[in-house]
């Protein structure tokens, strides 16, 4: 038996609501949409599945519900900025090794966004 995936399911009245953040500002392809369900992907996905568990989210947040890698956290920022969704915690250099900041989506999920320093 081996885990092949591991996919977060976020509540929502109106499921098409999260395009504008997950497909626009992430560039994320819908993979499966039944109206009731989207399902977003990234369209070169190589990364094995992954599950956090946490007391916090570091460096006194709160834990986030979703955290999202990407290749440029400053580019992904600056397009939430400009999108106008709410950033509620500032992009960071972290002492563990990450560049993040925190955005809420149009869900209210909080989403970390990050990318390690290299």
């Amino acid at each position: 038996m081996a885990v092949l995936r591991i996919v977060a399911n976020l509540a929502a009245t109106d499921p098409q609501a999260a395009r504008a953040f997950y497909e626009g500002v992430l560039g994320l392809n819908v993979v499966m949409d039944h109206g009731w369900i989207l399902t977003f992907a990234a369209p070169d996905a190589t990364a094995p599945p992954q599950l956090s568990v946490a007391r916090d989210g570091g460096s006194g947040t709160p834990v986030p519900d979703l955290s999202i890698e990407v290749s440029d956290v400053d580019t992904v920022h600056d397009a939430v900025r400009r999108a106008g969704f709410e950033i509620t915690y500032p992009l960071t250099d972290e002492p563990w090794g990450v560049r993040r900041f925190f955005v809420r989506d149009p869900l209210g999920r909080l989403v970390n966004i990050l990318a390690h320093r290299r």
